[in-house]
């Protein structure tokens, strides 16, 4: 039975190596988020209050086509970051920054609420909760050059937000796995756990 799956979290929280697992264990069809060629971004990070609408608008317009793309799969797919996520965390936190101005926040917003009714939600979301703590960790292991001089306290403020919208998301069932403590790939009975947390939607 076609099923859509989407995997929700912070950075370094598991999203992909989630995505991984699932595609090898369940043959799962994986959409991972792609590289965007943003034509805003040079500008953005030069000026953020002057292009942070723009960059995101860029964004989220190319997450609602992958979104609705999934419509032509054939089978259950998983995919790696929401459109939700774009709206909720990473456009939020611009806009309590002030990098948004309030009209250009509620444009936004508008475009997004007109845009969840044209989307299939998620059979299910798998939110995996980690600490700010741990992320950072696991920002310095992978060691991806960009992102190592990301301030702790900008990990920390994308956490809160996160934990705010879970709280609040009723679109679809969630299951929230604790990234930290409940490793799946390692241990037997975190593995044994989470089987049988999913096994009603695979």
């Amino acid at each position: 039975m076609k099923k859509f799956i989407a995997i929700a979290g912070n950075m370094g929280a598991g999203k992909t190596s989630m995505v991984t697992f699932l595609q090898q264990s369940y043959g799962f069809e994986p959409i991972y988020e792609p590289f965007m060629d943003n034509p805003y971004l040079d500008d953005f990070y030069k000026d953020m209050g002057t292009w942070a609408f723009h960059s995101q608008l860029y964004f989220i317009t190319h997450k609602f086509r992958l979104h609705r793309e999934l419509n032509g799969s054939s089978g259950t797919v998983v995919m790696d970051r929401t459109i939700y996520e774009d709206a909720e965390i990473f456009a939020r936190n611009l806009a309590r920054g002030r990098y948004m101005s309030k009209r250009d926040w509620a444009t936004y917003q508008e475009l997004y609420r007109t845009m969840l009714e044209a989307l299939q939600p998620p059979d299910l979301l798998i939110y995996l909760r980690c600490t700010p703590r741990a992320i950072r960790r696991r920002i310095k292991f992978r060691g991806r050059a960009s992102e190592q001089a990301i301030p702790y306290r900008y990990i920390r403020r994308l956490n809160d937000l996160y934990e705010d919208w879970i709280a609040r998301y009723d679109l679809s069932p969630v299951l929230v796995w604790d990234s930290d403590n409940d490793d799946y790939v390692q241990d037997f009975r975190a593995l044994a756990s989470f089987r049988r947390a999913i096994k009603p939607f695979v």
